[in-house]
């Protein structure tokens, strides 16, 4: 990589990487024709879906779309995505991304609300007041395991009535077992607020050990989720949320724009029932991946790889090297970007996160992690 793309990409960083939890878009490191050469492993997205013929169809219906209004209704929206869920599209709510239904839930729910930190950073950033969101910090000695007996007493401790659950965790990848998280919601029916972020739910196995059919039976629970990950889709900007308490949803809906959704992202959910088939293998064929991926990391000496429910790994750097060192190298070297989680609430310089691309992607990821960590 030339020298003034280097330059570039570190100056950015400078000022992008410290401003919030995330981690900037490859395009805004190197731009958007040179980031096509780059194989982005900080994209946690599944490279299945959509179907090159789902692509297609929207390339081809592209142009009415950008010249149409969306609907104000967002009832057609709900049934497309319902039809697949197999729930009450009425306990739908759909929104421009997770991250505008996570702003809502914070600005129109939360008053103070439990996190256990690291985490993803839009739950503690876009709180109307940081101060709200009381930080659970995970032990990085029990690789950020969140315990879920020794969080509730925690919790109870401080009064609060509200909380959060990733599941699996992000960054850390820990999945939390469906039994285990319905015995919590029996143990937890006197809080007003659990909410479940299961983002990444659909590549913890099959079938998918999901709260969405149990929702029903808990009033008090709010289930979010990112269509980004699991479908493919981040530039559409989809995510959405689910919950039997109708006040809790009437709450979020009348804070809602309309024309939340663009005609590109309605159109995608209304192609959700007639390619499901084609969802559901490539999800199992990405957790395949996973698990491959999983295993080769584990085999380089200087990673400490943990267990992971989801699309990705979390891995700790054991040489000294810190995870920005490693994140620098891998661009310039061999033109992969990962994930540095040094900017996490909670988490030290020597954690990095990296999504399956798929397995050739993959293997290549891990012959140069190992030759970069001897």
């Amino acid at each position: 990589m030339p020298t003034h793309t280097t330059d570039a990409a570190t100056d950015l960083r400078r000022h992008l990487f410290y401003e919030t939890s995330h981690s900037p878009a490859l395009a805004d490191l190197v731009g958007y024709e040179r980031a096509q050469d780059i194989i982005d492993f900080c994209f946690i997205a599944n490279p299945y879906y959509p179907t090159p013929e789902m692509l297609e169809d929207l390339q081809r219906n592209l142009p009415n779309l950008i010249k149409s209004y969306p609907s104000s209704s967002p009832i057609l929206a709900q049934q497309h995505l319902a039809s697949v869920l197999h729930v009450n599209p009425d306990n739908l709510v759909i929104g421009n991304g997770a991250t505008e239904i996570i702003a809502l839930i914070n600005m129109t729910l939360i008053d103070r609300i439990a996190v256990p930190v690291p985490t993803f950073g839009e739950y503690i950033e876009k709180m109307k007041d940081r101060r709200d969101a009381e930080l659970y910090p995970l032990d990085p000695d029990q690789h950020y395991q969140l315990r879920l007996d020794e969080y509730l007493a925690w919790v109870r401790a401080r009064d609060l009535t509200s909380l959060l659950l990733i599941n699996p965790g992000n960054p850390t990848g820990q999945l939390i077992p469906l039994d285990e998280m319905v015995a919590f919601l029996r143990e937890t029916k006197d809080l007003e607020l659990v909410i479940v972020d299961e983002s990444f739910i659909d590549f913890a196995g099959d079938p998918v050990p999901s709260l969405l059919t149990l929702a029903d039976q808990f009033s008090h629970l709010l289930i979010v989720r990112s269509m980004s990950k699991h479908c493919g889709v981040p530039g559409l900007r989809l995510g959405y949320c689910y919950s039997a308490n109708l006040y809790i949803l009437n709450k979020l809906r009348r804070f809602l724009p309309t024309w939340n959704l663009n005609t590109l992202a309605q159109y995608f959910l209304s192609l959700l029932p007639s390619t499901d088939v084609a969802y559901h293998e490539g999800r199992k064929r990405l957790i395949g991946d996973v698990r491959a991926l999983h295993d080769a990391l584990k085999g380089i000496r200087a990673l400490e790889v943990y267990p992971t429910g989801a699309n990705f790994v979390l891995f700790k750097i054991t040489n000294g090297m810190t995870a920005t060192e490693l994140q620098r190298r891998l661009l310039e070297e061999h033109r992969m970007y990962v994930r540095d989680c040094s900017n996490k609430v909670g988490m030290d310089r020597f954690h990095v996160r990296v999504a399956s691309q798929g397995r050739d992607k993959d293997a290549r990821l891990v012959e140069a992690l190992r030759v970069l960590t001897r």
